[in-house]
């Protein structure tokens, strides 16, 4: 199948220089960006007035988490997990999970996210969802053993029977990630074993790690060091590794994260909310660090729009720093984007020849959006996920002028109802 948008703002190449061209798709490749691309294709898409972006990148989330969506607000990180969550989770089935699942896929590519890292439970029934949605879905289950050797074999067991799932799918758009919750909820011992398994498997590794003081408090007590400092230590770290949060990061933490290519994903609305702290963002890129930008759950958040998290951490830094030139608009741009392509060793996050065609077309033909002086600049502070008319992933149209075309939005919503009063 081939598509071609015409007479659109292109954000082109990896500076996001902004002209106005067509863009053609084959397959699911960027193909040509060019101006007055005359070309026949499967299905043509009129841009005019629109801008034509890479789509976005949420490099951290727990997407089923919808379903608890407003249900404890405003609560410290420790009272919302361990008194409101935590024993919620207990009561998920397999079903129940799929449906926050479909929740929070059909948020996603309305809000033009094409691509997601995911951490929860059930992630089989996730992985079907991505798959029936046209999303791009990293996955992985979220693995808490709390030093219990028999635990950390059954969560061993339970990763890898999701990665063998997964892998049957036989999908390019469904990839399997180990996902050890956190260093102050996994032992040592299943630590060093997902080390083990991502390097036999070729597989990435994500994990919370530094997001709030007590979490630091913990391990320091536990251990005598830092989060960062003791998986160095155990040989955790490489390329392949993307830790969520590092809001609570000195600077050893930040060369260790350097030396070994890590990359951070960063959650400003969920660190705000949550009064986490305030991740040291211009440090960690001035260090070299690759820094890409999460959501985190709409439990904790409360929602998966990208686009609002872009404004959140522009605005975040600068008023933290007291320097409104911190996290100008292409830097957040770029982590949302580029950056979070590149910590899942994606060729996506840009539109330019040869990159894959996920793409999201903004109406700008709007109050808020006129006059175009700055396209990134409207991106990141004025646009939101409702101005999403289309998106494209994988060079297939998940939604044409606000209409989902892969997924029953009505039935969705109308389940996500039925489950939560069953949770309740």
């Amino acid at each position: 199948m081939s598509i071609l948008i015409k007479n659109g703002y292109v954000v082109y190449g990896e500076n996001f220089e902004i002209i106005e061209a067509d863009v053609l798709i084959e397959d699911n490749r960027i193909v040509k960006v060019a101006k007055g691309i005359n070309e026949s294709a499967d299905t043509v898409i009129d841009a005019k007035g629109r801008v034509v972006s890479p789509a976005f990148v949420n490099l951290h989330t727990h997407s089923p988490m919808g379903l608890f969506r407003g249900l404890a607000d405003d609560l410290p990180l420790m009272d919302w997990l361990q008194n409101h969550i935590w024993p919620r989770e207990a009561k998920l089935t397999r079903e129940y999970t799929k449906v926050g699942a479909y929740l929070g896929a059909l948020e996603m590519i309305k809000g033009g996210t094409s691509t997601f890292l995911d951490m929860y439970f059930f992630m089989d029934a996730v992985a079907e969802v991505v798959l029936e949605s046209g999303l791009r879905g990293y996955l992985s289950y979220g693995m808490i053993d709390l030093g219990d050797p028999e635990k950390t074999e059954k969560e061993l067991k339970e990763a890898l029977r999701v990665m063998e799932f997964i892998e049957k799918l036989g999908s390019d758009r469904v990839h399997f990630v180990f996902g050890p919750h956190a260093p102050y909820t996994c032992s040592i011992a299943l630590l060093r074993e997902v080390r083990r398994l991502a390097n036999e498997h070729g597989k990435l590794i994500t994990i919370h790690v530094s997001e709030t003081m007590a979490e630091i408090g913990q391990i320091s007590e536990r251990y005598g060091k830092s989060p960062v400092v003791l998986l160095d230590e155990i040989g955790f770290f490489g390329s392949d590794v993307i830790i969520a949060h590092g809001v609570w990061l000195d600077s050893r933490d930040i060369q260790i994260l350097a030396r070994h290519g890590v990359t951070v994903a960063h959650n400003p609305g969920s660190n705000m909310k949550l009064a986490s702290g305030v991740m040291p963002l211009q440090r960690l890129l001035n260090a070299g660090v690759n820094v890409g930008l999460g959501t985190d759950g709409s439990a904790s958040n409360n929602n998966l729009d990208m686009l609002d998290e872009m404004k959140l951490a522009a605005l975040l830094h600068k008023v933290h720093n007291l320097d409104p030139t911190v996290a100008d608009a292409k830097t957040v741009f770029r982590m949302a984007t580029l950056n979070g392509a590149r910590a899942l060793h994606l060729n996506a996050g840009v539109i330019k020849e040869g990159y894959l065609a996920d793409i999201a077309i903004i109406d700008f033909n709007q109050p808020h959006l006129r006059p175009i002086n700055n396209v990134i600049s409207h991106l990141v502070y004025s646009a939101t996920g409702s101005d999403v008319e289309t998106t494209i992933v994988d060079g297939k149209i998940l939604m044409l002028d606000r209409e989902v075309l892969t997924l029953d939005e009505e039935k969705i919503i109308d389940e996500a109802e039925k489950t939560i009063e069953k949770l309740a």
